[in-house]
């Protein structure tokens, strides 16, 4: 990968979690069924170009998830995502074929896509081709996992940005690091939660990403397939954390039989013990995934000026192709 220098500014999008909000978010301007959609391709674009000029990174990955649902995830923990599979697989996205600089070797299109943006995903893929802009997937794995393993090679090294409507990506925040979460939540793109530990500590009562980590095991994640531990929320599971420094040392507390942590609580905790003994490793994003070479650097030209001039014609995605341009300083 090219190397950013320690000024730089290396930004990491969770891509499916925002074109899935651009395709909801942005309206449908079709005046003809017939015609293919294109709010999450304008969408898409419109945050690149937003979050380029806002922030100013040096460096930009679009993360990509080549797994969704990776079986080694499942295999500890069958419920993970479950409720999200389709009676059908999903379907294999028709994107560019794979190579250095778009290493995904199996591009899909994620979980029960709704119709109207499956054929879209393909076209962002090329997209992102035409602009130069760097797309980065490892088989087998999440596109958090991707963006845990460059966080975790770059942070220290440059400050890094992750782009994410998905909470699970707090656990990477580290100031030490300069590792921050650009949460897409409520306010969106145009306005994120700037979340630093700062934000982790005024907004869930966790000092770190590791804690935060530990409190999302035992509260859980229904949107995931985690159920957590009954009877513990997001207050109760900080306070437990906090007492006992860590999940570890929770379990370790019901394991010694702390007079601490007794009744309903101890009971819960017991009975959530084969939960407890996978949930940490299947939450834990992966942070040394095998991944691509890839020039990771702002482009400065536009890449296939070709293929970026057939889909703004096809699509009719001119202006948002030029807002990116315009944000990158490409004339």
């Amino acid at each position: 990968m090219t190397s950013p220098d320690s000024s730089g500014r290396l930004m990491l999008l969770d891509s499916a979690s925002l074109y899935f909000r651009a395709f909801f978010g942005v309206p449908d301007q079709r005046s003809d069924p017939s015609q293919p959609p294109t709010n999450a391709i304008r969408g898409f674009l419109d945050m690149i170009a937003s979050l380029v000029s806002t922030h100013q990174p040096t460096h930009l990955v679009a993360c990509w998830d080549n797994d969704w649902r990776p079986q080694w995830r499942v295999d500890l923990l069958p419920s993970y995502k479950a409720h999200r599979v389709t009676q059908e697989s999903p379907a294999p996205a028709p994107g560019a074929a794979p190579d250095q600089a778009h290493p995904a070797s199996d591009d899909t299109v994620p979980e029960e896509v709704p119709d109207d943006l499956a054929p879209q995903v393909p076209v962002i893929v090329d997209a992102l081709k035409a602009l130069g802009i760097a797309r980065l997937g490892a088989d087998g794995f999440e596109a958090d996992d991707v963006i845990g393993t460059l966080a975790t090679r770059w942070g220290g090294r440059m400050d890094v940005d992750i782009v994410t409507g998905d909470r699970d990506l707090l656990q990477l925040v580290d100031d030490a690091r300069g590792v921050r979460v650009l949460y897409t939540g409520k306010g969106g793109v145009r306005d994120p939660d700037l979340a630093t530990q700062n934000y982790l500590r005024s907004r869930y009562a966790v000092d770190t990403g590791d804690a935060y980590l530990d409190m999302s095991v035992l509260r859980g994640d229904t949107s995931d397939g985690l159920p957590g531990v009954k009877g513990i929320g997001d207050k109760t599971a900080a306070q437990l954390i906090a007492e006992h420094g860590s999940l570890t040392g929770l379990r370790a507390a019901v394991d010694s039989g702390s007079p601490a942590i007794k009744g309903a609580r101890r009971a819960n905790l017991e009975a959530a013990t084969a939960y407890l003994d996978v949930a940490p490793t299947v939450v834990r994003v992966t942070r040394d995934v095998p991944v691509a070479s890839v020039d990771m650097t702002l482009p400065r030209e536009v890449a296939d000026p070709v293929l970026m001039s057939r889909i703004a014609s096809e699509f009719g995605v001119t202006s948002s192709f030029n807002r990116v341009l315009s944000a990158l300083r490409i004339e």
